[in-house]
């Protein structure tokens, strides 16, 4: 399992934008986008991974991962 494994990721289609966009709340919002959710998803995986290799190349600690029930509680909270 690679760090970004534990990260959870979203996609969700922006009728803003019109096209899907891709996130990872413990790391970054909208971080990436396009028209095919898989593709999207593929390039989130990618940019996860990406950004916790530039937190431990800058010496910083990563934000703990969200399990679920804290993202459903953090939605219910808004």
């Amino acid at each position: 399992m690679k760090p970004g494994d534990k990260y959870i990721k979203l996609v969700e289609w922006s009728e803003e934008d019109g096209c899907f966009v891709g996130s990872c709340p413990e790391l970054f919002y909208g971080g990436c986008h396009g028209p095919d959710a898989r593709i999207v998803f593929d390039q989130l995986c990618n940019l996860v991974d990406e950004t916790i290799n530039q937190y431990l190349e800058d010496g910083k600690n990563l934000p703990p991962p969200m399990i679920a029930s804290q993202l459903v509680s953090t939605f219910q909270d808004r």
